[in-house]
C-alpha cells in the first residue's frame, strides 16, 4: 500500500478555508513539500477554471461540479516537478460534503496512456457543505489495484 504524506493540520486548516471561500464551487490547488520528504510544508491555491468550460472530459460541467487549473497553474505545478519543493498532493473540494475520489477525477487523474497517475503526487479531496468541513480524504496510485486508493482520511473543521 502507498505512504500517505504527512498533512500537518494547519495546511489543511489552510485549504479547508480556501474551500469555505469557493463554496459552493469547487476549490482547486496543490500541495508542496521536499522531494525527498514524508510531508508537504506549503499550499499553492489555484484558480477553478471550469466556469470557462476548460474541463477536458467534462465540459459541460459547472465549477460546482468540477475543476480544472489554469494554464499558468498547470504551467507552475509541471515546471515544480523539477524543483526541489515538488507539488506532492493535487487537492480540490466536493461541495456535496464527500470526500471520495470520483470517476471523472480519476479519469483526468491517470496518464492518457492509462499506465499510471498522469503526475506523480497523490489526491486530496475535501467534503464541505453549507455547514462544515466534513472530512477530507487521501488518494495514491496503487500498481496493485491499477487505481487510485484511499490512504489516509482526515477529520473535518466547522470552517
Amino acid at each position: 500500500m502507498p505512504t500517505p504524506l504527512e498533512v500537518p493540520r494547519h495546511i489543511l486548516e489552510d485549504i479547508y478555508r480556501h474551500a469555505r471561500r469557493e463554496y459552493p464551487s469547487e476549490c482547486c490547488g496543490w500541495l508542496a513539500g521536499d522531494k525527498d520528504g514524508s510531508s508537504v510544508t506549503t499550499v499553492r491555491a489555484c484558480v477553478n477554471m471550469q466556469a470557462q468550460g476548460n474541463h477536458p472530459s467534462a465540459p459541460s460541467r459547472t465549477a460546482e461540479t468540477a475543476y480544472v487549473f489554469g494554464a499558468q497553474d498547470l504551467i507552475e505545478l509541471n515546471n515544480s516537478l523539477d524543483t526541489d519543493t515538488p507539488a506532492r498532493i493535487i487537492y480540490h473540494s466536493h461541495p456535496n460534503g464527500m470526500a471520495y475520489l470520483s470517476e471523472i477525477d480519476r479519469g483526468v487523474a491517470i496518464s492518457p496512456w492509462g499506465d499510471g497517475p498522469a503526475y506523480p503526487v497523490q489526491q486530496l479531496v475535501i467534503g464541505i457543505d453549507a455547514h462544515r468541513v466534513v472530512a477530507a480524504a487521501l488518494y495514491d496510485w496503487s500498481d496493485t489495484d491499477g487505481d487510485f486508493i484511499q490512504i489516509a482520511s482526515f477529520t473535518g473543521a466547522e470552517i
